[in-house]
Order: C-alpha cells, then structure tokens, then sequence
C-alpha cells in the first residue's frame, strides 16, 4: 500500500499539520513533512478526526435485504466518515446465535468500506422470554462484547438480571431499548401538547424514564455494565446523572435527529418524522445537547434505521419507525454542538468516535491522530453548506428528515486502515 500525505490537516480542529500515513498505520504527524514517494492529498484546513464509530447501526441483513445490505450500509458509512459500525441484531433471522453474527460479521469484512461489529440480541428471538446464546456469539469469530433487544425492551427485570450477570464474566454490555411496552400501547408520537391536538397516541417520557431507572439500579446490584440506547427526555438525562454520580457503570447515547428535531414537525403528518424513541420537545433537546456537552450522555450514535419507500410514503399510523442517519450524522452535530458552542471538534472525536470504540471494545478504532496508530482517519470540509439530497445517498433507503435542509460541513476523505475509501466525496 503506498504512502499517503494529508498536507494542512486542522487535526482535532487545531493548528494545520501533515499527517502521513505508510500502508495501515500513521506514520508521522507533524509541519513542513516530506511528500516523497507519497500521494498527496491537500487539505487546507479541513479538520481531520480519528474514523467515526457507531455504535448504533440497522442494517437490515439478513432478511430485510430492500432496505439496507452490509455492503450498501457501509458504503453509507464510509461516506458519513464512519470506519466502523455496530450492527443491531433485529434481522431476519435474529442475530441471536453465533451462526447468524458470524455471517453478518464476514460479510462486514467482505465489504471492504468499513469494519462491522455485530451486536448480538439479549433474547431469543427479541422476544424477552429467554436468554440468547450470549456466550457462544462472544466466543465466536464475530466476538461479540455488545448486546441488545433494540426495537424492543428487554422488560422483564429478572432477565434483564441474568443478562447483566452473564456478559460481566467477559466485560460484556447491555444496550437496553428502553421503552415499558404497556406504557406504550397504541403510541405513534410524544405525549404532550401536539398528540393531544393532533389526536395521536402519546409516548409518555416516563415510558423510557422508569425503565432506565430500573436498568441501573440492576447493574448496580449486579456490578455490571450498561448502556442506554437512543436517550430522548431531560428526564432520562437527569437519571443518568445521578446514576454516574453513584458511581453505577452507565453510558448512554444519544441521535442526531433528537439533539435537531421535535414533536412540532409531526403536525405535518409526515411519516419521515416517525421515530422510536419519538421526536420530543424543544426542552428535551436542549436538555440532551447540554447532557452531551458535559459528558453526562457518553456519545452520539446514528440508529440509522433504513426502510423501503413502501413502508414510509402511507398513511401515518401504518408507517414504520426510523430515519436513515449514517450519511448525515456528522453535519447535525457540527450545527447542533460545534456551532452553538457546545463541543469543539476535539469533543466530537470524543463523543462520535473515542467514547464508541472504548464501549464497545472496537480494537483500533478511536485512536489518536499520532504515529504509530492505525490509520482511520475521516476529512471533514467544515466551511461546506448544502442542502441534503437523497437521491445522492449510499445508503438503500432514503427515508431522511433532511431532505431539503441546509446542513453544514461534509466529509470528503475516509480511510480505513490506510486504504481510501471515499475521495473528494466519492466512494472509491
């Protein structure tokens, strides 16, 4: 693999610098470096971070194959600046065997355009009645660290128990969907002030609230880990908070769509807005960007949750829930956290890549920008401003909230392990 020169790298959003990578591995960091017997890629002033991770990813295969394959779903990754993903275990069949995570995970390394974590599911079948083959996908080739019921809550508290006391034996985490079922019934947007008007079922906050509260007093108990996936209210921040401040293992995410959007735009009855955890209100996302800027919501991951055009241009309560998000997901945390002040992009390697990786145990990735580490690297043109089109996207689906929307900043280079695997914007 020949050398590579990013010439004039703002790294982490600092002073420009060269950075040089020689095959999988970054060579040196510094100024004024050589460009011999090396191609050169100017930068001029685009901020270079470590490759994003993900640790929240549908795609889809096996099974739903019309919406999202690994192949097309990484390529989606590749061009939002993402060098690996953590891939949900709600297929068809479920990913709760070490069959079915070893497949997905070969067919990541397959791929080629990033790396592929699949994440195993806590029960049979998503269906919360018994564990799942925990140990066997951990000591598979995939070896799977992260496990979840995404799409559903891992209700019962006794198996919620055993599956924190099984994946403690190999430091293993629980990523719980955390939504009460019966608190739920009938639910298609927040409850508050527009479904009253609107005369839509309302997801009660406390729905996700009283769950995560129940989580970490187990994993207390147990002295295990656990994550919170897709936390959308102030008052799941606030549990959060007072969790770590016990000193409970916890870490939680949060999306980009929940630190842009609210429930105002369901008024328009468009299923694009439909989403679970639903869109929330101004107070809620204000909330969750300052919970994200001190550090009490470890990190940002994408839930991007592709679907076929069928499943989303139709009436509102037949409409399936999920936005697609990997393509995006950097520009709404530029406007939402670097623009107002929040993070800086040294907090945004933090949040989309550093904190992910360590989660979720992926070797590699979320390393310095410094010599002797491998080379994922992303390029970000942080002066870009342009209107989100999905028809450009790499992803199957397009069932984006964006369309239309003027985002900042675009990523125009990912490496991984060296070898390029977008281009000024292009996938190679």
């Amino acid at each position: 693999m020949s050398k590579i020169l990013i010439r004039g790298a703002k790294v982490l959003g600092g002073e420009p610098q060269d950075v040089l990578i020689d095959g999988a591995t970054i060579a040196e960091v510094g100024t004024g470096l050589s460009a011999e017997g090396a191609e050169v890629v100017e930068a001029d002033g685009k901020v270079l971070l470590p490759g994003l991770v993900d640790l929240h990813t549908h795609l889809r295969e096996p099974g739903r194959e019309d919406s999202e394959t690994v192949l097309t779903g990484t390529r989606a990754a590749a061009s939002g600046g993402y060098t690996n993903v953590f891939a949900m275990a709600n297929t068809f069949p479920v990913a709760d065997t070490a069959g079915v995570v070893e497949q997905v995970w070969r067919l990541g390394q397959e791929s080629g355009y990033c790396d592929v974590q699949p994440i195993g599911a806590v029960t049979v079948g998503l269906e919360g009645a018994k564990l799942a083959e925990l140990g066997a996908m951990h000591e598979s080739a995939a070896g799977v660290t992260v496990f979840s019921d995404d799409g559903k809550c891992v209700h019962d508290a006794v198996i919620m128990r055993r599956a924190l006391e099984y994946v403690k034996a190999f430091n293993g985490v629980v990523a719980q969907h955390a939504q009460e079922p019966r608190l739920t019934e009938g639910a298609q947007m927040n409850e508050g002030v527009v479904s009253a008007e609107l005369g839509l079922g309302g997801w009660p906050a406390v729905a996700e609230e009283s769950v995560i509260a129940r989580d970490v007093l187990l994993a207390e108990h147990v002295g295990s880990r656990v994550h919170i996936c897709h936390l959308s209210t102030a008052g799941s921040v606030e549990i959060v908070r007072w969790a770590k401040s016990r000193g409970i293992d916890v870490t939680a995410e949060v999306t980009p769509h929940h630190l842009l959007l609210t429930d105002e735009l369901v008024r328009s009855y468009n299923p694009v807005y439909k989403v679970n955890p639903p869109l929330r209100t101004e107070r809620d996302v204000l909330a969750l960007r300052e919970a994200l800027a001190d550090g009490t919501i470890d990190i940002v991951a994408t839930d991007h949750a592709p679907h076929p055009h069928e499943d989303k241009d139709c009436e509102w309560a037949a409409a399936a829930m999920g936005m697609v998000g990997l393509e995006t997901a950097l520009s709404v945390v530029q406007e939402t956290m670097v623009e107002t002040g929040l993070l800086d992009w040294a907090g945004v390697a933090d949040r989309m890549s550093v904190k992910p990786a360590q989660i979720g145990q992926a070797t590699g990735h979320g390393r310095p920008v410094s010599a002797g580490e491998p080379a994922n690297l992303t390029l970000v043109d942080t002066e870009y401003r342009g209107q989100v089109d999905p028809a450009g996207f790499a992803s199957r689906s397009r069932n984006t909230p964006y369309e239309g929307r003027e985002l900042p900043g675009r990523v125009t280079h990912t490496w991984l392990r060296g070898k390029a695997t977008l281009v000024d914007g292009k996938l190679t």
